[in-house]
């Protein structure tokens, strides 16, 4: 067998430097500790949540509106009725959007769901106290004969006779979308950070 040499064998380590004659052992890298893993933000939401819960917000919005139009509705102006109403729609707009954005967070189904349903909210707001109206000059039992020969008098209402009417009715729909859908993606985004 042949004697092994030092200079020959296989060193774990990097052999020891000599600094003015003295051996000085090497510094071995320390190993680094490891990053704990951040916990990341939540980026989803219940959709189905969001739609439900905005549906709720939006029939209780819109029962609010209905009542305060009947009790109103005999001092109002044309002006202060379509004031009411875009005003009717931008609530509920802004009040399913904002629960659409807490509960849904970034999810796009929310949105949606969002600007479908407050607009419907401000067409049954309407919808809904006419026939309350109507009750208050006749009999419920008026009421009943009325919707049961013409069931959309309310919907043609809405729509209104003229085309300022028709305009105020549309532009509140799209007021209660856009704020619906603009609400609910500024709250879902500001709501997905950490």
């Amino acid at each position: 067998m042949h004697p092994v040499h030092a200079t020959n064998a296989a060193q774990p380590y990097p052999a020891p430097h000599s600094v003015h004659g003295q051996h000085q052992p090497q510094q071995l890298p320390q190993p680094q500790p490891q990053p704990q893993p951040q916990p990341q933000p939540t980026t989803s939401g219940s959709t189905v949540g969001a739609i439900i819960l905005g549906l709720f917000v939006s029939v209780v919005v819109s029962l609010l509106y209905s009542g305060l139009n009947f009790a109103t509705y005999k001092d109002q102006s044309e002006t202060a009725a379509h004031a009411l109403y875009a005003g009717h729609a931008l609530l509920n707009g802004v009040a399913v959007g904002a629960l659409a954005g807490l509960v849904g967070r970034r999810s796009k189904g929310a949105r949606v769901g969002a600007a479908v349903i407050a607009p419907l909210g401000a067409f049954f707001g309407y919808t809904n106290s006419v026939p309350l109206v109507i009750a208050d000059g006749q009999t419920p039992l008026y009421v009943r004969y009325m919707l049961e020969g013409d069931p959309f008098l309310p919907a043609r209402l809405w729509w209104g006779s003229s085309a300022d009417s028709t305009l105020v009715s549309l532009l509140g729909l799209v007021v209660a979308a856009a704020a619906a859908w603009g609400l609910a993606y500024v709250v879902g985004n500001r709501g997905g950070r950490a």
